[in-house]
């Protein structure tokens, strides 16, 4: 029984959150139209990506033939899928957005460390993608109107000046969805998510066509042995797993508004068993295909569009691709640090707020330069990326293990010192005693070259490590957790 409801049956005043912890935004959800389909696109627009497919492509060319890369990435979607029904079940059956989900772990004040660790991370990685989808436009503008080459040849902080239009109009696109808000999101990725499939499917037919429909799906243009196969088989589900592990921590962002757990987990199983599975298959066949009729590795379905010939092609090919670009960056980068950075300040950033300051940071950091720059990615990214796992496995634990998903919700907005989640000055030491030397185990693995054979699991290992660390600091808690 909420403390709302306790009220209501005792004639005591009802419960009044503390400002400095709620605000609309971060409130249990009223509204829950997300169904099936709208979840369904949501994973359709994150899956169906440039990054995707380059990494499903790049497999083969690692030594995986196409049917190992099928089984290994079948296998880290059904793991994927059960960690998002996981953290699916808290956001839909409390309302609320990650950092307020994060409270129940980590302390009212406490569950700003995952939230701005999470919120850093995505704000890089809008950049980054945001950038990239501008360079397909620059490929579609000059395939139509070739006189802008001579817009390419000076650069001002480090972006030539196509770029910057490029850039510029897409960042005022996103910002545009994004400023109205969930529901705006919503819309934007149910077309999103499907729109790539028709050039997929294009993609593939044209290349099986050129190659004469035969393409072997046992071979691999780079034999290796057994031994190695196996090793990229399994790191290749490290890898996924390290992937999707961003949004698997703050999906409950989108779940809170289902109308039903049942909704979560269809919208789940189409997402990701079913339509990223494909979609990896598709990619790699079309891959296997242009080797086969090029006779080169083309692992950029951008690249690959440009060989057709067709300058309009190209065009609608490019605007598809940054449309899908757009999809995932909205889904994955943008909603999470909105709300992240709303739970810093309650009383003056709104989820829209939030958002704006985002994109205003993503432009600030100049993204194309981040991402020509491989320490960046690797080692501030690489690990950051690192603590994820650890954050997700304390947050496990303590639901499911430790409060056996039992949650007062009014209370994840009480600062008061005898809350229930106030723990100490607002913080629950041991989940920082367990999260701390797991990221940093983590972060040692994946970044470390001594590691690097088992750097694909380092997000497996960071977060059976934090899980493991946290379920014994909390074992004499657990026999009393109750609401």
């Amino acid at each position: 029984m909420s403390l709302a409801d306790r009220a209501a049956d005792t004639g005591t005043p009802a419960f009044v959150p503390d400002p400095r912890l709620t605000n609309e935004d971060l409130a249990p959800a009223k509204k829950r139209n997300w169904k099936v389909f709208d979840l369904f696109a949501m994973w359709m627009s994150d899956v169906h990506n440039l990054g995707n497919y380059t990494f499903a492509a790049g497999l083969l060319f690692l030594g995986m033939n196409v049917w190992q890369i099928f089984t290994s990435l079948l296998v880290g979607f059904v793991i994927i899928y059960i960690g998002m029904n996981w953290m699916g079940k808290i956001g839909q059956r409390h309302g609320v957005p990650f950092p307020v989900v994060s409270r129940i772990a980590f302390g009212i004040w406490g569950a700003n460390i995952p939230a701005l660790i999470r919120a850093v991370i995505a704000i890089m990685w809008y950049g980054i993608q945001t950038y990239l989808a501008s360079v397909a436009v620059n490929v579609m503008l000059l395939a139509a109107w070739p006189g802008l080459e001579s817009w390419t040849h000076n650069s001002f902080l480090g972006l030539d000046a196509l770029g910057w239009v490029s850039f510029i109009a897409l960042w005022l696109v996103q910002a545009a969805i994004i400023s109205r808000g969930m529901e705006s999101v919503r819309k934007f990725q149910d077309f999103c998510g499907p729109a790539i499939w028709f050039v997929m499917i294009a993609l593939a037919v044209w290349v099986l066509y050129k190659a004469d429909w035969t393409i072997s799906l046992t071979s691999t243009p780079h034999p290796v042995s057994v031994g190695e196969q196996w090793r990229q088989w399994f790191g290749a589900i490290g890898l996924v797993l390290a992937t999707y592990g961003t949004l698997m921590l703050n999906f409950c962002d989108f779940s809170r508004f289902a109308p039903d757990y049942k909704s979560v987990k269809r919208g789940n199983f189409w997402g990701l068993p079913v339509n990223s599975t494909a979609f990896v298959i598709v990619s790699v066949i079309v891959t296997a295909g242009a080797f086969e009729v090029f006779g080169k590795e083309i692992t950029d379905p951008a690249y690959l569009v440009a060989e057709i010939g067709n300058t309009w092609v190209l065009v609608l090919g490019a605007l598809t691709f940054a449309i899908a670009t757009m999809g995932v960056n909205i889904v994955a980068n943008f909603v999470s640090p909105a709300y992240d950075l709303a739970n810093v300040w309650p009383q003056k950033i709104t989820f829209k707020i939030g958002g704006m300051i985002s994109t205003v940071a993503a432009l600030l950091v100049t993204p194309w330069n981040l991402f020509s720059n491989p320490t960046v990615v690797n080692y501030f990214l690489g690990g950051l990326g690192a603590f994820l796992g650890p954050l997700f496995g304390v947050i496990m634990v303590d639901y499911y293990w430790v409060k056996r998903g039992r949650v007062n919700v009014d209370e994840l907005f009480d600062a008061s010192p005898g809350a229930r989640y106030h723990y100490r000055r607002g913080f629950n030491p041991k989940a920082l005693w367990a999260f701390l030397p797991a990221a940093g185990v983590a972060a040692v693995l994946a970044l470390v070259k001594t590691f690097s054979d088992v750097a694909p699991y380092s997000w497996f290992i960071g977060t059976a490590l934090a899980a493991g660390l946290y379920a014994a600091l909390c074992r004499p808690e657990r026999a009393t957790a109750e609401v």
